[in-house]
């Protein structure tokens, strides 16, 4: 079983490869994933592991309750441009990947807080 620490390491880079996936669904107007099962904050291997027993690692309830909801906000924002993708609208889904977007900000907002977790409990 993978430490906490790896768990993390390996959420953030789970995570960051989405957009490469969902630049492809841009290009491509297909994907492998169905909008319903990216919006699931429980279906990545991730989700599944902090929903069970990932709770537990973190230093208090707030900062794994905050790290949920920053992970399923990541979710509903990835879903939001993968559904614009696969509907054709690839200029508006490619701008939904940019700076400045919800997406970039969530899953910003959700790396920075699985590093502060890891660091917190590297230092404790």
């Amino acid at each position: 079983m993978a430490t906490f620490e790896e768990q993390i390491a390996a959420a953030i880079d789970a995570h960051g490869q989405w957009k490469a996936r969902l630049e492809a669904a841009i290009e491509s107007r297909a994907s492998e994933f169905a909008v319903e099962d990216v919006a699931r904050d429980d279906r990545c291997d991730f989700g599944a592991w902090l929903y069970a027993e990932g709770k537990h690692g973190f230093q208090s309830g707030a900062s794994y309750q905050h790290a949920r909801d920053l992970h399923a906000n990541f979710h509903t924002e990835a879903a939001a441009v993968l559904a614009l993708a696969l509907r054709g609208k690839t200029k508006a889904a490619g701008g939904a990947l940019g700076p400045g977007t919800p997406f970039s900000h969530a899953s910003a907002a959700l790396v920075a807080t699985l590093m502060q977790a890891r660091m917190a409990r590297e230092i404790a």
